[in-house]
């Protein structure tokens, strides 16, 4: 389903509408009509667009940001997953200080009426729009009311996307191994999503933000065990399940850090990229610029022809 509606290779735009200051010079420049016709390119067919409340809900220009971005898009041939990365009282993020969303009901109404306000504004566009509801639920804790809140959320959005393709991830980060704990689809264009980035030491080596990494550790690609055979293992659950209820993968971020030299992270994408291909998993590489995981980042040069290759 994913595939067929345009959402088999893309890129994240991380940074631009989220993890960020919000800005105008942030929100005006990071991002620009040059950016999408460099992504297009590539060859991919989307863009995944990470979107905070703090813009979409907050902001009074928000949702006309969104537009303008889906429009650029559009214009260079590529489609576009709308990601709310943050919500209110919610984010993968400790250091956001966003908490109570999962006890909250009033947070939980909050979100629930902005992705109502999504869905009115972009139920019309698609066949260009997907919907990737929450990023990364970090507690096994909150599943429970997670499954509740997204089925009533999947609900809502019918009312006014009733063609609009939908992700849902699980948690842990949206562990691939958590897609197996989530409820059956509720309908046909409900796909599973999760995020890649193991082995977690090899892609996040040094990664200031991570208090479960020695910073000082690096791993090199050949010690990794970095292979298609660890791939294959960890995905199986998730590919099952899928499988089960006739759902389709969406991988919504994988990727190395900018610690690694750009020939070694070429060397995992490939071995990502050929299980990716064997299960027919779409997918959105992350991040197309800066991040800490920029594809398009100047080191990258020598190696990225190859790279994009491998998304």
């Amino acid at each position: 389903m994913l595939k067929e509606k345009g959402f088999y290779k893309g890129v994240n735009l991380g940074g631009w509408m989220s993890q960020c200051d919000y800005s105008v010079e942030r929100l005006d420049g990071f991002i620009s009509e040059k950016d999408f016709e460099t992504i297009a390119s590539w060859g991919a067919d989307h863009v995944r667009l990470p979107v905070d409340y703090d813009v979409a809900e907050l902001m009074d220009d928000g949702i006309t940001r969104i537009r303008r971005a889906v429009d650029m898009a559009k214009r260079s041939g590529l489609n576009v997953m709308l990601d709310l990365h943050k919500a209110p009282g919610y984010s993968f993020d400790a250091g956001e200080q966003e908490s109570g969303f999962f006890e909250n009901r009033d947070y939980q109404e909050r979100f629930l009426k902005l992705w109502e306000r999504l869905a009115r504004e972009f139920g019309g566009d698609h066949e260009n729009v997907a919907f990737d509801l929450l990023n990364e639920i970090t507690d096994a804790s909150f599943l429970p009311e997670w499954k509740k809140i997204s089925a009533e959320c999947v609900r809502r959005i019918r009312n006014y996307a009733p063609d609009t393709a939908i992700v849902i991830g699980s948690y842990d980060y949206n562990d691939v191994r958590a897609v197996k704990d989530l409820d059956a689809p509720q309908d046909s264009l409900v796909a599973y999503s999760f995020h890649c980035y193991e082995p977690h030491d090899f892609t996040h080596q040094g990664a200031y933000w991570d208090p479960r990494l020695d910073k000082e550790k690096r791993v090199a690609f050949r010690d990794s065990g970095t292979t298609e055979e660890m791939f294959e293992e960890l995905f199986e659950s998730a590919l099952t399940k899928a499988a089960v209820h006739g759902a389709d993968l969406y991988c919504g971020e994988y990727g190395v850090i900018d610690v690694v030299s750009p020939e070694e992270a070429l060397e995992w994408y490939r071995v990502i990229h050929r299980v990716f291909e064997k299960h027919g998993i779409s997918r959105a590489a992350w991040s197309y610029k800066e991040m800490d995981f920029g594809i398009s980042d100047a080191r990258m040069d020598n190696v990225r022809d190859e790279l994009t290759n491998c998304l």
